[in-house]
């Protein structure tokens, strides 16, 4: 039997994948039909055992004796309670881009099996969902359909509206959502800063490995002008300061990132809004834009409001609430998007509902007809990968959580 724990030299092409058991545990729709006759086609000595499943939050409850055999397992949420349930499992692919539901699970921590991701799948949906909410808010979208449910026609404060032309994004992770991400706002003629943990100096380094949709992202790192590095305080705020229009968060949730934008992070965000404070005559565009008054509804002057815009598609905790609600309240970001929230369901009544200048939506950006298309599109290669004995693509470091 193939064991891909092993180094990639040491291991030996299983082309039919001979030996091995494929376990996918899938909701019912949208998935695509005749999939596991495909698998067959290709690898015709591969076993495959299919379990459907109602919503992607649930899992079917499977025997303990499905596991016995299964060498190959493509999953959300349904995992052996015991390592020795699956003595043979060597290799997991998720179905979702996140591992954070993962880290505590023992298979995982004690296992052998390598563990890979679906990073790439929520690339197109996700940034999407970035730039039409941060579209909207700029483009009064929200207060407009308001206005059309009364059917009234007021034009409100239309010679307010920004566009996107000269606008900075900062991207924090630059991963496969952020790059599609940069991939739109680049076409709107916005200019692109990427933070990533680790240095990327070489045009080698910026290189994306993951796997991607084709012909989407920034597969060569090209997109942005400013690259930003670093796990300290001090390097996140460098990238903070540097005159962001639109911050994008895009992090894996870990253990150093819970909080990770607190009080202090967002009040960097708003003095980094007018760098030439102190300068008699001289204000920000934006401060001289929105000096008529026509500020939003957080009761900042407009003089003084922040100039950017949160995007949170990571994981709530990314961001510390009660300080984001802070500074919508106070005016100190220009408002937020946030298609995950802590806490997560968001109760009824809680007091970020009603923030000031916040667009909420309860974990949906992923949301893709076509988002087990492409969840199989990884396994397909994975399964081609392990066939030739080859390295898999987007596995899992279990030291680093991603």
């Amino acid at each position: 039997m193939v064991l891909i724990k092993t180094s990639p030299t040491s291991r030996t092409p299983n082309p039919t994948l001979k030996g091995h058991k494929l376990l996918l545990t899938l909701p019912r729709s949208p998935t695509p039909t005749g999939f596991a006759e495909a698998l067959k086609a290709k690898f015709p000595d591969l076993e495959v055992d299919v379990h459907y499943h109602e919503g992607i939050m649930t899992a079917p409850v499977l025997a303990d004796e499905t596991w016995k055999d299964v060498t190959i397992l493509v999953t959300f949420r349904a995992f052996p309670e015991k390592v020795e349930l699956a003595p043979k499992l060597e290799y997991v692919q998720l179905m979702s881009a996140g591992a954070n539901h993962v880290l505590e699970n023992e298979v995982f921590r004690e296992g052998d099996a390598v563990w890979c991701t679906a990073n790439g799948v929520h690339g197109p949906q996700i940034s999407e969902w970035i730039i039409s909410t941060y579209l909207a808010f700029e483009h009064r979208i929200p207060q407009y359909l308001d206005l059309q449910k009364q059917a009234r026609w007021d034009r409100g404060d239309m010679h307010s509206i920004e566009d996107s032309a000269d606008k900075t994004v900062g991207i924090l992770g630059y991963g496969s959502i952020g790059r599609q991400t940069a991939r739109l706002a680049a076409a709107l003629g916005m200019k692109i800063h990427a933070y990533t943990l680790h240095p990327r100096d070489t045009p080698e380094s910026r290189r994306d490995r993951a796997w991607a949709p084709p012909g989407l992202g920034d597969p060569q790192g090209v997109l942005p002008s400013r690259w930003f590095s670093g796990g300290s305080k001090e390097d996140l705020h460098a990238f903070l300061s540097s005159g962001l229009d639109l911050l994008v968060v895009a992090t894996p949730l870990t253990g150093q990132t819970q909080h990770l934008l607190g009080r202090e992070e967002l009040e960097v965000l708003h003095r980094a809004s007018f760098p030439d404070a102190g300068k008699e005559g001289d204000q920000p565009q934006q401060q001289q834009q929105q000096n008529d008054g026509t500020s939003a509804d957080d009761g900042a002057p407009a003089s003084r409001r922040g100039r950017t815009f949160v995007s949170n598609i990571a994981r709530g905790p990314v961001i510390d609430t009660d300080a984001l609600m802070a500074a919508l309240r106070e005016g100190r970001i220009r408002g937020a998007a946030l298609d995950v929230t802590d806490p997560e369901p968001l109760p009824d009544g809680h007091p970020l509902w009603s923030a000031p200048n916040v667009l909420i939506t309860p974990h949906v950006s992923g949301a893709s007809t076509r988002y087990a298309e492409r969840v199989l599109a990884i396994l397909l290669e994975n399964l081609g990968r392990l066939a030739e004995g080859k390295p898999l693509v987007n596995r899992i470091d279990k030291k680093r959580g991603y």
